[in-house]
């Protein structure tokens, strides 16, 4: 397959004219300043297509759900008791619906990978699968179909509590003895969807492990990516101090090896010293804006990581909604709200549109252990095209783009969209559509005929 894009995107700068040609998956060639051939697919703007870096698939089908306030305040924590009780109806089929409908949406929106940290892995009240891999299976089938990048997570999940409390009500379904996690991951490793999966592995978080279980996954799995929740709550920050005699990031970048096969999911709590170490070791902080924003999690420290050239990418974990520039236009306005300030996200000078982009695009495939994020030769055929015709873009410069992309341009301007040379969005629409969504509609009949 050859495209050819009027505009497109290599490393930090713009050209004209590209014809790149895809083989087995991978960028092959790079030819700028070329003619388009009558059977290249023909373009506009040419980006490369970020990873969706934290995913959790089955709470999509909440959107909406949970928007209502309750004699209280609300908070994460009766968000959570709501979304266990949405987890006692969820099926197999449910969940693979479900999924599909989301790297849909993902791919759409611009994300050509996604990192699924996949925390439901047995029946409601917890008893097993005849097959232990089973809701994995789900995702998978749901990656094969729609053809998205998965880089599968399973995830460690055994406590109900930093102080080792045991799992009760949906919680039950996340539960696994640390030799039951190790064969699940092994189980999971033979039946990836293609070829450029990975699988990684996802202690959920210091509440939901003890150090001693850390330890023993982290030995267990010598290399791959390693994703975990931290510091998202400040009830999780006090817990884990109180237990473990430090704050959560502390702790963890004192008593594990953490390097750049790690992603630090929220770190939404960090000091300025908590945060100038996660920069160094060379970690993806992993950032979820709208998420983090629904949830009322509070702010990322995003100007003294950026400025230590700390590495970073985004998910739309709950998903609540999925949108790639919107979760990179929140990222950078919370900034702007905390600092009274503009355009923080960008060291020194220069486009925060780009920087955000191309930042997120690194820090993703990093973090996703995926051979991706720029064009070049040889990496991974992840190619996002967008349609620089659009109103809120036909009067922006080459280097103006990203920025309105980013900050002016509704959603709907992905164009076309390649995960590992696979074209699965065509037109603006994912090519299963069809499919796809009347199979969700019907997952969600279903799922909701007893509530």
């Amino acid at each position: 397959m050859t495209i050819h894009a009027k505009t497109a995107l290599l490393g930090s700068n713009w050209v004209s004219d590209l014809r790149l040609e895809i083989d087995q998956g991978h960028i092959k060639t790079l030819n700028i300043g070329s003619s388009a051939q009558p059977a290249d697919t023909q373009i506009d703007v040419l980006l490369p297509a970020p990873g969706n870096l934290h995913s959790h698939a089955f709470q999509r089908a909440m959107a909406g759900m949970t928007e209502v306030r309750a004699a209280g305040r609300e908070s994460f924590w009766t968000w959570r008791t709501l979304m266990y009780r949405f987890l006692d109806r969820l099926t197999p089929e449910h969940i693979e619906a479900i999924a599909a409908l989301v790297y849909l949406e993902m791919q759409e929106s611009g994300y050509a990978s996604v990192g699924e940290f996949h925390y439901v892995h047995h029946q409601p009240g917890g008893a097993r699968y005849a097959q232990t891999s089973e809701l994995s299976q789900r995702i998978f089938a749901a990656a094969a179909q729609t053809g998205i990048g998965l880089t599968h997570l399973p995830v460690l999940y055994t406590y109900g509590g930093v102080e080792q409390q045991s799992l009760a009500g949906g919680q039950l379904r996340f539960g696994n003895s640390v030799d039951e996690f190790l064969n699940l991951v092994e189980e999971c490793r033979s039946a990836l969807p293609h070829a450029e999966s990975t699988l990684g592995i996802a202690p959920h978080s210091l509440r939901a492990t003890s150090p001693a279980d850390l330890q023993r996954v982290l030995q267990a799995s010598p290399s791959g990516p390693v994703h975990i929740h931290i510091a998202e709550q400040l009830k999780e920050v006090t817990d884990v101090e109180a237990a473990l005699g430090q704050r959560p990031v502390t702790w963890l970048m004192n008593n594990v090896d953490v390097d750049h096969r790690w992603c630090l999911i929220h770190a939404t709590h960090m000091t300025d010293d908590e945060t100038l170490t996660v920069a160094r070791s060379g970690a993806v902080a992993g950032l979820c804006p709208i998420t983090e924003s629904n949830l009322g999690d509070g702010i990322f420290n995003g100007s003294v990581y950026i400025d230590a050239d700390g590495r970073f990418g985004v998910g739309s974990d709950s998903n609540v909604r999925i949108s790639l520039p919107e979760e990179l236009r929140t990222l950078e306005y919370s900034q702007r709200l905390r600092d009274h300030a503009r355009t923080v996200l960008v060291k020194d000078e220069g486009s925060v549109g780009q920087a955000l982009y191309t930042g997120a695009a690194r820090g993703g495939a990093q973090a996703l252990g995926r051979d991706a994020g720029e064009i070049a030769v040889g990496k991974l055929a992840d190619l996002v095209a967008i349609d620089r015709t659009h109103p809120t873009l036909c009067a922006l410069a080459d280097q103006q783009l990203l920025d309105g992309l980013c900050f002016a341009a509704p959603d709907g301007l992905v164009t076309d969209l390649w995960s590992a040379g696979r074209h699965m969005v065509q037109q603006g629409r994912h090519i299963e559509r069809e499919r796809v969504i009347p199979a969700y509609k019907a997952a969600i009949a279903d799922l909701l005929a007893d509530v």
